[in-house]
């Protein structure tokens, strides 16, 4: 895939910037924050990467905000076919882009079915989790099989990866590469199950690792999502997670932002409040450490919707003063 931006799609004058006032402060409800996720992740699906496409959650943010014009149309009057990113900007890293950024391999890049990468990843929770042979792997939100497909051939002919995913457009995605991925690494180890985060459909005590990337944050029950990581693991195992948190609050009007949210950025918690859902949950020996990396690749490239937040930020503040990507660790 070329590593040109793609040009804006529209001029400057056309395309304003987003003032202080510009994201809605209505408060979404829980259905509509996962509606909105599931919406804008089948989108995502349908077009193979985030940054391709304008989230079914800008249209969902347009029509509470009571715009039904711009609600019917894209990005400053266009529609998602004509490119562009989050809001009035261009495409900017690629999915591969992306993946080099937080930590993944070349080498990693080059095994997988083509399609899997979205450029969804904020690190890298399969080497973090170091696994080994005959290891059982699950995936939270694992979209199109990113990650599984990197941990399939970790844990080899033994070992089994599943992935857990809402969205069915993301599901079909992930089942449509698994010819793909056998081909390629001799492997019939990776599986995909429909269902929420909240609630696996996966039994007590039966993972050995638990990974997730850039996932967590997007559920409207962080609390349950880690109940439910104890739950799945084995004694003495192990979760590995990805994850964006904040290091103080942000405006209410980018918490309230579903575009936001489909990004990653408002459904993040803070960091003291991540730690305090982990430890309660049961789950032990917690690291986390902070990969202020991402948030800076993020920036320096002009991330449509990275410039939309920070345009709501208080004058002089950076999106580094309030997110940061966390590489988590525990065990059960």
């Amino acid at each position: 895939m070329s590593n040109d931006t793609q040009s804006s799609c529209c001029g400057p004058d056309c395309c304003p910037t987003p003032t202080d006032s510009s994201p809605t402060t209505s408060a979404p409800t829980t259905d509509q924050v996962r509606d909105s996720v599931r919406e804008g992740y089948a989108e995502i699906a349908r077009k193979g990467q985030w940054s391709g496409v304008r989230p079914a959650s800008a249209r969902l943010q347009s029509e509470q905000d009571g715009d039904a014009a711009v609600a019917q149309a894209g990005c400053c009057g266009g529609n998602s076919e004509t490119g562009g990113g989050g809001c009035c900007g261009p495409t900017t890293l690629t999915p591969e882009q992306v993946a080099l950024a937080v930590g993944y391999s070349g080498d990693d890049l080059t095994v997988l079915p083509e399609g899997s990468n979205m450029g969804l990843s904020c690190g890298n929770p399969t080497a973090l989790a170091s696994l080994t042979p005959g290891e059982v792997v699950v995936d939270l939100g694992s979209g199109g099989g990113f990650d599984c497909f990197i941990a399939g051939p970790k844990v080899g002919e033994q070992g089994r990866v599943i992935g857990v995913d809402m969205t069915p457009e993301m599901l079909s995605k992930a089942r449509g590469n698994l010819a793909s991925y056998r081909e390629r690494s001799g492997l019939d180890n990776v599986e995909f199950r429909l269902g929420e985060i909240e609630n696996l459909p996966v039994a007590d005590a039966s993972a050995d690792v638990i990974i997730s990337n850039c996932v967590i944050n997007l559920s409207p029950d962080k609390r349950r999502v880690w109940h439910e990581i104890a739950r799945v693991l084995k004694p003495g195992g192990r979760a590995a997670v990805s994850d964006l948190a904040l290091l103080k609050p942000l405006p209410a009007g980018v918490v309230n932002d579903l575009e936001a949210l489909v990004g990653c950025i408002a459904g993040a918690e803070l960091v003291e409040v991540v730690r305090e859902a982990i430890l309660d949950a049961g789950l032990t020996d917690l690291q986390m450490t902070a990969k202020p990396q991402y948030i800076e690749t993020m920036t320096n490239w002009q991330d449509p919707l990275y410039r939309k937040i920070a345009a709501a930020l208080p004058e002089g503040a950076s999106m580094s003063d309030y997110v940061v990507s966390l590489d988590i660790e525990a065990r059960r």
